[in-house]
Order: structure tokens, then C-alpha cells, then sequence
């Protein structure tokens, strides 16, 4: 699809230019220990503050292979059922945490009037390929489960996540419907599918990889970097666990959002997930932030596009999962 790449938005800009200023070292020349702290430190400096919440608790899902930690959100009173988006963090599956993604999921929970809970799966290079999918279907599995007990509607059931959370929602719906990964048919209906910049296709073919592949802050090394922890063996990239857009089918999946940003390396095959998703009758919505750069989204402390990001998608989730 050809795209005129036009020019990055002037507070990204300026973004970029401070991580150049002050020598920020790129994710793929750290260790793992010191990418994880340096994602978790670095929220602060672009992040807003965590809006207050009537309900923020920690829970703890039973995994295939252990304990899977969870946090729920819920603002306003727990009178009734509440709708629920199964949010799944970014960070290439391999950093990232409850933590890095704790005001992400405040922000949806506060203006979609939705729970969300947020789910801290296993990641590489501890855990490869397949055990975040295995670990995010436990949870989405957990949470319809109890969704009683938690005043959840299973009924009003979404997936979603940003990046590698992003793949993980679209391969949760996948293996929903197929009654796969974990899943029996027919077990959890999911209603919904919130993808942001979601990596889909582990053979980056797509254009995107080669024209934003260095400069907007997510480098072509660092997603090799990613790759090389979480799915070590190349052999793996065509499986559809790793790369939706590749699976065999996506008819009968749930209604979809998908958010892309312009500058991103993975902006091509966010938009062919979504054109897949609408030519197989599902009802999609695309949405390109087109002056952006991939990761954006929680950044409103200094992008004020990220803001209108994060009200568009809780706006968006709040009429999908309505009564």
C-alpha cells in the first residue's frame, strides 16, 4: 500500500531529538535486566500522572505453568456488571510489566467506565515462544471463569494490547474461535478486539520495516532484538501464535480497532491485518496516527496526540462492550 511519508509531529520530534541529546542507549544494545529497568524507569518522563481510581487491586490467575499476576481497574461503583477489556502489554515480549502500562489501563478505565484487567504473562528469553500465549489465554480463560465474583459481564468480554500486546489480543481471538491454545469452543465469546500498532506478521515483509526501520524510536535491531529473546528459532515466525495475518483464516473474529502511527516499522502490517479483518466480513475500524512513531500512545505528559489516542480507543471500547 503506498503511504507519502510526510513529517513527523513537532512534540515527537522534539522527543526524539532529547533521547538523542542525552545518549539514550537503544533497547537492543542492553542487556535484558537493563532494557526491563530502563522501560520501567523511563515511563516518568513521558507518561502523565496515574489518574485515581476507585478500584485498583492485584489478583492472581492459575497458569498452565504457574501463577499469572493480573491487576484490575474499575472506577465508580461495582453495582452491576461491569464490561471488561483483557489488556496485554508491549515491550516485544520480553519488557514490560503491570507497571510500565499501569496509567494506560487507568486511562481506559476511567473514560470507558469499563474494568480492565491487565495481565503480566511470561516473557523471553525465561519463557519462549509460545508461553505468552499460553499464559494470556489462561487469564482470559480466569477471567470470564470468575467474572461473577469480580462483578464482570462475561458477556462483554474484549482483548487488547499495544505492540507484542497487540499480536497477543489478535492470536487470543484466533484461538477463541478455533477452541485452541487453551480454549474450548464456544468457551469465552469475545466481544471485541482492541489492537494498537499490533506486530502481525513475523516475517516483516512489509514495506514499513525497511522505510521506518531506524530513526523512529522502534529500530529494525531492536525488533530483531526482540525476536532473537522470544522466538529464537526463525521457523516459528510463520506460526499463526506469532503472526495473525498469516493464519489460515480471520472470518468469525470479533469486531476490531486497530491503531496505527505513521513512522513505525510496524505500521504495513497493522493496516493488512486490518484490511484482512474487514475483507472477511468483520466489522474493523483503522486509525492511522500518521506524524507518529510506534509506542506513542502513553506518552501524553509530552505528545498531546497520545491523549487523543487513548480517548478515541477508550471511546471506542466503551460503545463496543455498551449494554
Amino acid at each position: 500500500m503506498p503511504v507519502s511519508q510526510g513529517t513527523l509531529h513537532p512534540q515527537t520530534q522534539a522527543l526524539l531529538a532529547l533521547l538523542e541529546e542525552r545518549g539514550i542507549p537503544p533497547t537492543h544494545t542492553l542487556s535484558v535486566a537493563d532494557a526491563r529497568r530502563f522501560y520501567l524507569e523511563r515511563r516518568h518522563l513521558s507518561q502523565p500522572a496515574p489518574p485515581m481510581l476507585d478500584e485498583v487491586r492485584d489478583l492472581v490467575a492459575e497458569g498452565p505453568h504457574g501463577p499469572i499476576p493480573l491487576r484490575l481497574y474499575r472506577h465508580g461503583e461495582a453495582t452491576s456488571p461491569r464490561p471488561v477489556l483483557v489488556y496485554f502489554h508491549g515491550g516485544g515480549w520480553v519488557i514490560g510489566d503491570l507497571d510500565t502500562h499501569d496509567t494506560l489501563c487507568r486511562q481506559l478505565a476511567l473514560a470507558s467506565g469499563c474494568a480492565v484487567v491487565a495481565v503480566d504473562y511470561r516473557m523471553g528469553p525465561e519463557h519462549v515462544f509460545p508461553a505468552a500465549v499460553h499464559d494470556c489465554v489462561a487469564a482470559t480463560r480466569w477471567v470470564a471463569r470468575h467474572a461473577a465474583e469480580l462483578r464482570l459481564d462475561p458477556a462483554r468480554l474484549a482483548v487488547g494490547g499495544d505492540s507484542a500486546g497487540g499480536q497477543l489480543a489478535a492470536t487470543v481471538t484466533l484461538a477463541a474461535r478455533d477452541g485452541l491454545a487453551g480454549f474450548t469452543v464456544g468457551e469465552v465469546a469475545i466481544a471485541w478486539q482492541l489492537l494498537i500498532y499490533p506486530a502481525t506478521d513475523m516475517t516483516r515483509a512489509a514495506d514499513s520495516h525497511r522505510r521506518n526501520g531506524q530513526g523512529y524510536l522502534l529500530t529494525s535491531d531492536t525488533i530483531t532484538w526482540f525476536l532473537g529473546h522470544y522466538i529464537p528459532d526463525a521457523r516459528d515466525h510463520r506460526d499463526w501464535r506469532a503472526s495473525p495475518l498469516l493464519a489460515e483464516s480471520v472470518a468469525g473474529l470479533p469486531p476490531a480497532l486497530v491503531l496505527v502511527a505513521g513512522f513505525d516499522p510496524l505500521r504495513d502490517e497493522g493496516v493488512a491485518y486490518a484490511q484482512r479483518l474487514s475483507r472477511a466480513g468483520v466489522p474493523t475500524s483503522l486509525i492511522s496516527f500518521e506524524r507518529q512513531v510506534h509506542g506513542f500512545v502513553p506518552m501524553g505528559r509530552v505528545i498531546d496526540e497520545a491523549s487523543e489516542a487513548v480517548a478515541l480507543c477508550a471511546d471506542a471500547l466503551r460503545r463496543a462492550l455498551r449494554p
